[in-house]
Parts: structure tokens; C-alpha cells; sequence
């Protein structure tokens, strides 16, 4: 019988891992041992042996831009200009949530990311101790941070900074080290600069992350240049949020001497490329301009109201064809970097210790189903994972050396899909009862 979301030993056997035959023992949430002849050395110590059956292993997958609770507001509104997307329909609907809508959502969002092949999150929103309510029940990582929008007002400011202390509190209090803390400043357009400042110093000081916006719209850096005299990321970094522990989501505006920026301080770009495409942000992130700085590139979702999914196999596959296209070559980032930058970039950028299969890194693993449809034939597992399969191919999640799900079972799947769907009937009515009082 599997111990669902317990860490515990677990001997994997017959894996595919870089086109060979692997086996992987797991201890103490850590992988100790990989390679074809470690099977008869631990065979029978391990609470759990699984026999792959020659399915492909893989670092679990790391998505670094999430508002998770947003999966209840998944087809609510599509099809639309982005301003008139958030101004009319997405900023009135969440003016109605709460803390159990938060938790719904973080917890479909989970098992979706799970059922996906997604070990781990960085998520900014709102009511945030549920969502690490839901997320501490799922059994996955996640990095969050409350959203941090002051408006440039000092009364705004101060209820801010009270809920991001208010929420690292609680997340130290949990004592969960899956669970991390990230100060959330939304964006420069919505934070002043000394809620900006605010966030960078509490960062530093707590060695926490940053999470923020940066370059989605080409408005956003012509407003910036002109109201500030300086790029989107250079006054950002004025104020300290540029760093090493920072993930800045979309950076499709950056012009290169932004990407030198972002390559000098290390700050990870969050390339969410189905999100862009479909509120016709008008360009894809320069991501050789950044390669070639050495900042970090991950690979993100944005939430479900401007991406319908959270599966980071499709949005490998998105990410790789968007880049071919926009620059006219076919050869830039190939399958094996965009499963780099889904799994081994993105654990660099949250510092979960996983992202390689490896001894001594985090067990954050996943095996994907050797004879699915999208895996026949087997000339190249690494393209047909980018090109050919869907998340849906997953068929067994661990992380921190727990089983989350195997065989495509994750318990109380049901339940989670019941109450996710009341909790969005509900707040659409809420809003629903708004418009006709108004009326």
C-alpha cells in the first residue's frame, strides 16, 4: 500500500534517466543513490519499491509565477483587452473573495499542478495563511508572498507591510521548510517607492525572496521611462529588488542593457509565455539576451484567468515554440534547455534543494509514462516530452521523498474538485448580488 504524502525510503526501479535504464534510492527526503546496479544494494530496505517499468524520470517541475487561487476563476473571462479584462471583470470578482475561495483555489490549483508534474510554486495573492493551509495539505513546496499594492498612498503602505509580517510570521510558525516566505511587491506601477524599498530591506533581512512584475506591457516601460527618467528594471533596482533571491514575472520589455541588469544581479526572469500570449502582450521575453548575461530564465503559468492551466508541459512546449517564432530560429531554446529551465533553473531560483537527479539534491522527482501515446515512438524521450506529451503523462509525483501521487491517484482528488467548484459558484453570486443592487 503507497503512504500518500509521507516521507518515507522508496526504491525506484527500471527508470528511463538520460536514455539508460536508472534505478534511485530515496532516505530522508534526499536522494542517496542513482545508477542501473544500486538495486540489489538496497532492494528490501526501502519502506516502498516501485517498479517503473522503463518510464522516464525526471526532476520535478518548478513553476516560478503563480496567483493559484485564481484557478477558481478559470473561463470566468477570456477573449478580452487586458485592461478591460482587469478593470471590468477580474479586480471586481476579487474585490468578493475570502479566505476559504483562497484555499479552494490554492488547493485545485495543487492538484493540478501535482496531477501536471509541478513540485513546487511561488504564488503571490491574497489571504495567503490559507493557502499555506492548502499547500501544507497537498504535500508540495511553495514560496508565497502577500500582494503587495500601496497605490503610493502612506495609509495603504502601512497595511501592507502589516500583512506581509503578519504572513512570514505565520509562516515561520507552521515550521514547514517546504513552505518559504517572499516579500511581494506587485509592481512598480502599483507600489511606491518606499513600499518598494520596505520590501527589498525586510527581504534582505530575513534572507527571503522577492516576487514581482516587471516589462509585461510595453505601456508599463514607456510609463516607467517617462514618469521616472530610467527602464523598468533599473528603478526597480534603485531600490533594492533586484537580487539573487528575486523572481521577476514576464519580462518581455526588457531591452538589453535591462537584461546586464538582471544578469549582474542574478535576478531569475519568469517566462510565462502562454499568459503573455493570450492577453497579446505584443513580445516575447529576449531570452537569449538574458542567456547570454547569465540571469537565470524559469519557466512560470500565471494564474488560471490568463492561462486556463497550470500544466508546465504544455507551457515547455509554448515556451520553446513562442521563442522560434518570434526570433525566426528554429535552434534557440531547444527541448533539453526548456526542461532545464522548468526543473533545475526554477529549484535555483526558489532554492528548494531538488532540480537534479543527483545524489544528495531534494527528492522532488516525477516518472512519466513510457508508453503513453505521446512516447511511441521512443526515438528521443527529451523532444517527445516538449513537443509530444501533456502533463496528463505523468504518472507518479514525489516531493521531499512523499509520495503525492502514483499511478495518476491522489486521494481525496473528489473532494478537492467539490469543493473548488462551490467555493467559485459562490463568488461569482457574490458578485452577481453586487451588480443587481447596483442595478
Amino acid at each position: 500500500m503507497i503512504p500518500f504524502n509521507k516521507q518515507t525510503s522508496i526504491l525506484i526501479t527500471g527508470a528511463t534517466h538520460n536514455c539508460r535504464k536508472t534505478d534511485i534510492f530515496i532516505d530522508e527526503g534526499r536522494i542517496q543513490a542513482v545508477g542501473e546496479g544500486i538495486r540489489s544494494e538496497y532492494k528490501g530496505t526501502a519502506t516502498v519499491e516501485i517498479d517503473a517499468g522503463g518510464d522516464i524520470l525526471l526532476p520535478g517541475l518548478v513553476n516560478t509565477h503563480t496567483h493559484a487561487a485564481m484557478s477558481l476563476l478559470r473561463g470566468y473571462a477570456d477573449d478580452m483587452i487586458l485592461f478591460e479584462w482587469l478593470s471590468q471583470k477580474i479586480w471586481p470578482l476579487e474585490a468578493h473573495l475570502n479566505g476559504d475561495d483562497v484555499y479552494w483555489g490554492t488547493r485545485l490549483a495543487c492538484l493540478e499542478m501535482i496531477k501536471t508534474g509541478t513540485i513546487a510554486f511561488n504564488d503571490m495573492y491574497f489571504f495567503m495563511d490559507r493557502a499555506a493551509d492548502a499547500v501544507e495539505e497537498s504535500g508540495m513546496r511553495a514560496c508565497l508572498s502577500h500582494g503587495f499594492i500601496d497605490l503610493f498612498t502612506e495609509e495603504k503602505r502601512e497595511a501592507e507591510i502589516k500583512a506581509s509580517i503578519d504572513l512570514h510570521n505565520h509562516i515561520k510558525s507552521r515550521n514547514n521548510p517546504k513552505i518559504t516566505f517572499a516579500t511581494g511587491p506587485h509592481a512598480l506601477y502599483t507600489v511606491s517607492p518606499e513600499g518598494l524599498s520596505w520590501c527589498a530591506e525586510y527581504a534582505n533581512e530575513h534572507d527571503a525572496g522577492i516576487h514581482i512584475h516587471l516589462s509585461e506591457t510595453k505601456q508599463e516601460a514607456d510609463d516607467c521611462i517617462k514618469n521616472n527618467g530610467v527602464s523598468p528594471a533599473a528603478h526597480l533596482d534603485k531600490y533594492g529588488i533586484l537580487t539573487d533571491r528575486t523572481v521577476a514575472a514576464h519580462c518581455c520589455y526588457l531591452d538589453d542593457s535591462e537584461c546586464e541588469l538582471l544578469g549582474k544581479r542574478k535576478t531569475a526572469a519568469s517566462h510565462n509565455p502562454a499568459s503573455n500570449m493570450k492577453l497579446a502582450g505584443g513580445r516575447a521575453i529576449p531570452y537569449q539576451s538574458l542567456k547570454n548575461t547569465g540571469a537565470p530564465v524559469t519557466l512560470g503559468t500565471d494564474g488560471c484567468a490568463s492561462n486556463n492551466n497550470l500544466d508546465l508541459f504544455e507551457e515547455m512546449k509554448i515556451a520553446a515554440l513562442l521563442q522560434k517564432f518570434a526570433t525566426g530560429d528554429p535552434t534557440i531554446l531547444p527541448a533539453e534547455a526548456v526542461i532545464d529551465i522548468a526543473s533545475r533553473t526554477g529549484a535555483e531560483a526558489l532554492r528548494t534543494g531538488g532540480g537534479e537527479i543527483a545524489p544528495g539534491y531534494a527528492a522532488d522527482i516525477i516518472l512519466v509514462d513510457r508508453n503513453a501515446i505521446c512516447n511511441t515512438p521512443f526515438h528521443n524521450p527529451i523532444s517527445n516530452i516538449v513537443y509530444a506529451c501533456g502533463g496528463n503523462a505523468v504518472r507518479t509525483v514525489i516531493c521531499d521523498g512523499a509520495i503525492l501521487m502514483h499511478d495518476r491517484e491522489i486521494p481525496g482528488e473528489d473532494a478537492i474538485l467539490a469543493g473548488a467548484e462551490a467555493a467559485a459558484v459562490s463568488l461569482v453570486k457574490r458578485r452577481e448580488e453586487e451588480l443587481y443592487n447596483q442595478s
